[in-house]
């Protein structure tokens, strides 16, 4: 069956400048008056639309039906696009011969998923510096949360220590993340998963920060899962995956029970029901899929890979080089890190700045500049509690910090104005209202 009509835009090398996304022509009013393209800085919360997934999901909306429930020819044709879009994700993770790519709703989604498939008395071993999407799940579970480690070696000892003392000797799962949503810094995944499988443990990824900025192989790094978000890799349209191993995935009841989910459903005489579950991605994708969602993911994995993922690194790099040198001229400003300034990282930065207080200093850069960044505490508390020294109290409190995140869309341009905001506010030091009168409305 020949899938429906795709974009025919040439692929965009990242060699040539940034890629497009959708925005890039958005203007925002000042409180100093006037307008200026927005800069959005914040694609570790959320990434711009690659134009390309916008104009594949447009070429294939004509098309849109139902899958893997009907007979006709539109039905068919998203069915096959489906699948096709689980081959394209499978093949930009590099996935094995039997691992299963589930379609979910987010990362946090997907850490859910494996979590309710764990099997008995699982023992579940996760870092104090995760993100609470990879941090909370696991309540049903036997959970040690390992202290947060000073160096990527530090990682690797306190995990073997950790696993080393588990009593009894039975089923363990390690998470950890790929690059911190609040540092950027990477962690040393294959080192773990090393570890991790030298003491008969099994190794998640969560790769929500990682898989946006640099390439992730599931093999090499010889994880067992891998689970991400489409909504942080250019693909905002609801779908994220978990991929790996089949067995637990395949022997545990459904994540969701329902339509799609069961191969047959019979009644028995006494009015009881007899299930039978697929024992496919299916068991665990009940309901209609997001196949709007899946199809962009696969998208954006499709875009990611034909630009080259070497030059889309060795670009960001260079931009974040120029973050890190422009922030470090800056007396009043303090970069967190747990590894160190010189730790490698993707596209994300998080701050503090003398005598301002965060969300402040977030509302200064988008109000004077037209800068969007995240301040708080970035779903992370124990890590950033952690790198402050202290509790930092609510989100949105006193004591918190400012992350800057930028990646494949990022023009240079914004990250010029981004460091002469920086240094125009932070002498500043929070003293008085912001410049200007507040415009009336957008226009």
């Amino acid at each position: 069956m020949s899938a429906c009509p795709a974009a025919t835009a040439t692929p965009v090398s990242a060699a040539d400048g940034p890629l497009p996304v959708l925005g890039c022509d958005v203007r925002v009013p000042l409180v100093t008056g006037g307008e200026v393209p927005y800069a959005a800085l914040d694609y570790a919360a959320s990434a711009p639309a690659l134009q390309r997934v916008w104009d594949d999901v447009a070429a294939y909306a004509p098309y849109y039906g139902s899958v893997h429930r009907g007979a006709g020819h539109l039905s068919q044709l998203s069915t096959d696009l489906f699948e096709t879009s689980r081959a394209d994700v499978a093949r930009f993770l590099g996935c094995r011969p039997g691992d299963q790519v589930v379609f979910t709703r987010s990362t946090t989604d997907s850490l859910n998923l494996l979590a309710a498939v764990l099997p008995a008395d699982c023992r579940v071993f996760v870092f104090e510096t995760e993100h609470h999407a990879a941090l909370l799940p696991w309540r049903g579970a036997q959970v040690t949360c390992l202290d947060a480690p000073c160096s990527p070696e530090h990682a690797v000892e306190i995990l073997e220590r950790a696993l080393a003392d588990r009593a009894p000797y039975g089923p363990a799962l390690v998470c950890v993340t790929g690059a911190s949503n609040v540092t950027g810094e990477l962690w040393p995944v294959r080192e773990l998963a090393a570890a991790a499988h030298a003491h008969g443990a099994r190794i998640v990824l969560d790769a929500a920060q990682l898989a946006p900025h640099h390439p992730v192989d599931i093999a090499e790094l010889d994880v067992d899962w891998a689970a991400f978000s489409g909504h942080k890799l250019y693909a905002p349209f609801g779908a994220g995956v978990l991929a790996g191993r089949a067995d637990w995935l395949r022997d545990a009841e459904p994540y969701l029970a329902g339509g799609g989910a069961s191969r047959a459903v019979t009644r028995r005489p006494d009015g009881a029901l007899d299930v039978e579950w697929h024992t496919t991605a299916a068991r665990h994708e009940a309901g209609s899929p997001n196949v709007i969602g899946a199809y962009a993911l696969a998208s954006a994995c499709r875009a990611l890979t034909e630009a080259g993922f070497e030059a889309l690194v060795a670009r960001e790099q260079r931009l974040l080089a120029a973050v890190r040198a422009g922030l470090a001229e800056v007396p009043e400003v303090g970069v967190l890190s747990l590894f160190g300034a010189d730790a490698p990282r993707v596209g994300v930065l998080s701050f503090v700045v003398e005598g301002w207080d965060s969300a402040e200093f977030a509302a200064a850069l988008s109000a004077e500049y037209g800068i969007g960044v995240r301040d708080g505490l970035f779903c992370a508390h124990p890590l950033v509690r952690t790198l402050l020294g202290g509790d930092p109290g609510e989100c949105g409190g006193g004591t918190a910090a400012v992350r800057v995140s930028f990646g494949a869309g990022t023009p240079d341009e914004h990250i010029e104005r981004f460091l002469r905001a920086v240094r125009e506010l932070a002498p500043r030091q929070g003293r008085g209202e912001l410049r200007g009168q507040p415009p009336t409305a957008c226009s």
